[in-house]
């Protein structure tokens, strides 16, 4: 009985890890997009979203089965309830990856090359992600912590970008659009590093059963 939990529990930990890639790559396109001022790499963005929906029901089914057929208890209880946690915040990463694509429509060619500091923060976020699945593979509790403390850093490029676009505004009324979505597309990181921080907290749960 124990031998084949631990084989579903493999099964669950690599379906989870095709996820976070999978994130990965949709934040690493939408960041592409942006600095190429390349909109219709949104299109490689969508399909990847739709894998997502689909392995998030995959995640979804195999937790049920293990919780209902297995019956863990303590430490594996709390596991399988984690990653059950985990798959919401995953694919809402994927949507809001799938959104900064979508307002790269709206950029009629423009990058990022102006904020310098929006191609930082994508590359903060994709390893805030990449990090926090690691953490929950691994049981790794100081990755997770990690993880959240580096959340400030997300933070600080967020305040950045802000007090950039405010400045090209003052200096060009007419750029006022274009700041406009350049600050939705870094909202839009912001709360996929927060999504990273909420598996990380719950990674945290699993290994201490605190949260």
């Amino acid at each position: 009985m124990r031998s084949r939990f631990d084989e579903q529990l493999a099964d669950l930990n690599k379906k989870l890890i095709e996820m976070g890639a999978m994130c990965e790559e949709c934040i690493s396109l939408a960041a592409k997009a942006l600095k190429e001022g390349n909109p219709g790499i949104r299109w490689e963005v969508e399909p990847l979203d739709n894998s997502l929906d689909d392995l998030e029901r995959n995640v979804e089914s195999l937790c049920l089965k293990l919780l209902l057929q297995q019956q863990p208890v303590a430490r594996d209880l709390r596991q399988v309830s984690t990653a059950l946690k985990m798959i919401t915040d995953i694919k809402r990463i994927g949507d809001q990856a799938s959104d900064v694509a979508e307002i790269i429509g709206f950029l009629n060619g423009r990058t990022s090359e102006e904020c310098e500091y929006l191609d930082q923060m994508a590359t903060a976020t994709i390893k805030m992600v990449t990090e926090s699945i690691d953490s929950f593979v691994k049981s790794d509790l100081n990755l997770a912590n990690s993880i959240i403390e580096y959340d400030d850093v997300v933070d600080e490029y967020f305040n950045k970008v802000k007090i950039f676009l405010i400045d090209l505004i003052a200096k060009n009324p007419k750029d006022g659009e274009y700041a406009l979505d350049l600050l939705m597309i870094a909202k839009y990181f912001e709360r996929i590093g927060d999504h990273a921080v909420n598996v990380a907290k719950w990674v945290v749960f699993s290994v201490t059963g605190n949260h």
